[in-house]
């Protein structure tokens, strides 16, 4: 008890320093209740429960919230882990104070989840909250980095799944809300976990290189500070190496050892007004030489989450480069705790997300209308978690869009209408394409017409946020029903014959009535709609309507063969195993080699034949291999032997996929991205780019089964620009 209230002062005294107009009667009483409430409860680390609140509103108390969002800290777990209710909360502390645990509760209640589904219902419910009242998810961030902090006492299960969540949503959140100081502790803490070698390598060659390090610091500040002294330029000037996550990224995307990085050195040089950032900027180019393409100015051009600063990257006297960020105090504030800031010394003022600042939090719930839990996931991903690039309208309003984004982007950023009647556009007052990718600075402009026919099918591929696709694909959804359910039933014919069903027993089926239903669908008609504006993709919608068919007894999982071999092939007796450790049974042959196909690398699941090699054993096909049948001639007719996969057998098998997709930045990331999440061994990757503005790729990697292959071609087939997907060779 006395260890409590000890932490609880040192929480008052954090207050006191930064949070000086919070009501410290109400804190108190909250502390009181909390303390009581959660009596008993102890953490994984053994101590008292209530520590935890505690640590949270400590933070929140830095980061500058009222008194409403440190008290709502201390009693965040009351309503999940106590008796508490929401109107002994609200009779108590205020009504304000009860929803906003309320709103952290309903979060901490939906534990994340690989499934795109499920992963799509957390963030919506997340953007719900923040659109209501912006400080649930402070309160929530504030509790996930004390929980990353003691992510020790954890199991190595949860410190992986907690560590991926956080770094794939928290800290890209963090970083959206402006808050750079909780993301980059966010990240370093989630990598400690996630990469703990390498983690621990950057950190021990920053502590063995501390010395060096904190001399080359040193003479920069000082030769900085004596000039800016010398010119009447009052100035604060912190200098840092970068975040060990920051260094791990730029090692990562340069293909570089930390010994051949060069601007680990960061300084912030911290000033009154405007004018004398501008000025300071100067004085810095005089003395030190900038690298070119390298200076940005978001002072006159902030980030959407508000940030402002001057930022140029200078090579010092030894050769070494090192960025230089210059804003002022306010700036700084905006910087370190983002929105946050809003409420430093505004006590008792309402924020919500009405305000101008907060309009991204609605388009991202309303990007989710029309769209696949799996797209939205990834597409959400590029709205608001990669950088930005700002454009311009002819009259100088600046437009913010995900990195790579279209004039057609553009047009859907201004109006849906906008986008809706373009036929062209102008960027920087030439004729651009609509492919175009628009980069920092240019001035867009839109060209329209009253007859214009409308979007075409195509800018789905082409555009790069979601914001853009979604309107879209609502213009063919209310425009193009007849056309939607033409391409639709095409696409879904296809996709029904690939998984061995006919389109007109799947017409009458009264269980795929029921499987339309649970896709929420009335009518097949509706389906073929959906798919044909890109509600749903077809692949989906055959894979639940025939898991249900399986599962009523009406479709067998196996696949026939496409084509019968002119072969006579064994039909009884026992079936041997050729050789041991293969993972196939060889009949008629006691003893032998097995060996797998490169041509169309089958993988258990698939459907096989063995082919009796000359000095090489038997070689496996899988039944549907182009070379397969090429070779099944009369001639051949005694070397084709039947062959099974073993109950059980190897690992795991190698096969491969060849992507065609649209030529884009960052294809060969989202490739990496899946296979790392699903856990797939990958042995070998190559890509080219075409030249109709294509890129081909291949994969090789290693699956246990054909269901996870079927996995990974699902995923993959999600990615934005993916035409088609082959297997191996064939």
């Amino acid at each position: 008890m006395v260890d409590n209230d000890k932490r609880f002062e040192n929480m008052m005294r954090t207050i006191d320093r930064y949070a000086p107009y919070a009501n410290a009667e109400r804190v108190r009483k909250a502390y009181l209740f909390a303390q009581k409430r959660h009596e008993g409860q102890k953490r994984k680390s053994g101590e008292p429960y209530i520590i935890h609140p505690i640590a949270v509103a400590e933070i929140v108390a830095e980061i500058g919230l009222d008194t409403d969002a440190i008290v709502a800290a201390l009693l965040h777990d009351c309503l999940e882990d106590t008796v508490t209710s929401h109107d002994e909360l609200a009779a108590e502390f205020g009504t304000s104070v009860a929803e906003l645990v309320e709103g952290v509760t309903k979060l901490t209640r939906v534990e994340y989840s690989t499934s795109e589904e499920q992963q799509m219902e957390n963030l919506r419910k997340m953007f719900l909250a923040m659109s209501k009242d912006i400080r649930v998810i402070l309160i929530k961030i504030t509790d996930r980095l004390h929980n990353m902090r003691t992510m020790q006492y954890q199991s190595p299960e949860k410190q992986i799944s907690k560590s991926t969540e956080t770094m794939e949503i928290y800290a890209p959140l963090a970083h959206r809300l402006g808050m750079q100081k909780i993301k980059w502790e966010l990240e370093d803490l989630a990598l400690r976990y996630l990469d703990p070698e390498n983690y621990r390598a950057i950190e021990d060659y920053l502590a063995a290189h501390q010395q060096d390090s904190e001399t080359f610091m040193d003479e920069i500040r000082a030769t900085l500070t004596e000039r800016l002294q010398s010119v009447g330029l009052p100035c604060t000037i912190y200098g840092r190496i970068k975040h060990i996550y920051s260094i791990y990224r730029k090692m990562k995307n340069q293909g570089k050892t930390i010994e051949e990085l060069y601007d680990l050195y960061a300084f912030r040089v911290l000033v009154d007004t405007i004018p004398d950032c501008y000025n300071i900027l100067g004085h810095i180019h005089d003395l030190y030489k900038p690298v070119p393409g390298r200076f940005k100015d978001y002072i006159s051009t902030p980030k959407p989450n508000m940030y402002q600063s001057l930022h140029t990257t200078v090579i010092g006297k030894r050769g070494i480069p090192f960025e230089v960020q210059i804003r002022t105090w306010d700036m700084h504030q905006t910087a370190e705790y983002g929105v946050a800031a809003h409420w430093k010394y505004k006590d008792g003022i309402q924020k919500n997300g009405d305000e101008k600042e907060f309009e991204w939090v609605r388009r991202l719930l309303e990007s989710q209308q029309d769209t696949e839990a799996e797209e939205y996931v990834h597409s959400l991903k590029v709205d608001m978690f990669n950088d930005e690039v700002f454009v311009f309208t002819p009259k100088g309003k600046v437009i913010s869009l995900p990195q790579g984004s279209t004039p057609i982007d553009f047009a859907y950023a201004i109006h849906s209408a906008v986008g809706n009647s373009m036929v062209g556009a102008k960027v920087n007052n030439r004729i651009a394409g609509y492919d175009l990718p628009l980069k920092n600075g240019d001035i867009v402009e839109i060209l329209t017409t009253k007859s214009a026919k409308g979007p075409s099918r195509d800018w789905l591929t082409i555009c790069k946020s979601n914001q853009a696709r979604v309107k879209i694909k609502q213009w063919f959804k209310k425009e193009r029903r007849d056309e939607n359910i033409a391409h639709g039933r095409i696409s879904l014919e296809a996709e029904l014959r690939h998984a061995g069903l006919d389109f007109a027993m799947v017409q009458t089926d009264e269980v795929v009535a029921a499987s339309l239903k649970k896709l929420s669908f009335d009518t097949l008609d509706d389906l073929c709609a959906a798919i044909g504006y890109g509600g749903i993709t077809a692949y989906k919608a055959v894979g639940r309507i025939k898991d249900d068919l399986i599962r009523a007894g009406k479709h067998s999982e196996k696949k026939s063969a496409p084509q019968e071999f002119p072969l006579r092939i064994p039909e009884t007796g026992a079936p041997r195993r050729g050789v041991a450790d293969s993972g196939v049974i060889v009949e008629d042959i006691p003893s032998c080699m097995v060996k797998f196909a490169r041509c169309c690398t089958p993988v258990p699941g698939d459907d096989i034949i063995g082919f009796i090699t000359k000095g090489n054993g038997v070689s496996v096909h899988r039944r549907d291999c182009v070379n397969a049948l090429v070779a099944a001639d009369p001639e051949q007719a005694g070397r084709w032997v039947r062959v099974n996969w073993a109950a059980s057998g190897v690992e795991d098998f190698s096969t491969s996929l060849e992507i065609s997709c649209l030529d884009r930045d960052g294809l060969l990331l989202d490739i990496a991205t899946i296979m790392t999440s699903l856990k797939i061994r990958v042995t070998e990757v190559s890509s080219r780019s075409l030249p109709d503005g294509k890129a081909s790729t291949s994969i090789t990697f290693r699956v246990k089964d054909l269901a996870e292959l079927e996995t990974v071609r699902s995923r993959i087939r999600g990615l934005r620009g993916v035409q088609s997907i082959t297997r191996g060779r064939d």
